[in-house]
């Protein structure tokens, strides 16, 4: 599941396909697998890129 994550970068867009009423959320950092995500509906969020695979939204 690391792949997708490893491009991630702070100001892209992403949803998490395992909680969609989330929302968008903007990357905010994405250090040593752990990605950090402010979501419109849920706040910041600190996620383990090892065991989940966030979505890239196309702006």
């Amino acid at each position: 599941m690391i792949g997708i994550n490893a491009i991630l970068e702070p100001g892209m867009l992403v949803q998490n396909p395992a909680q969609p009423d989330w929302g968008t959320g903007q990357v905010q950092s994405n250090i040593a697998g752990k990605i950090t995500v402010n979501f419109r509906e849920q706040g910041k969020v600190v996620i383990d890129g090892t065991r989940l695979a966030l979505v890239i939204v196309d702006r």
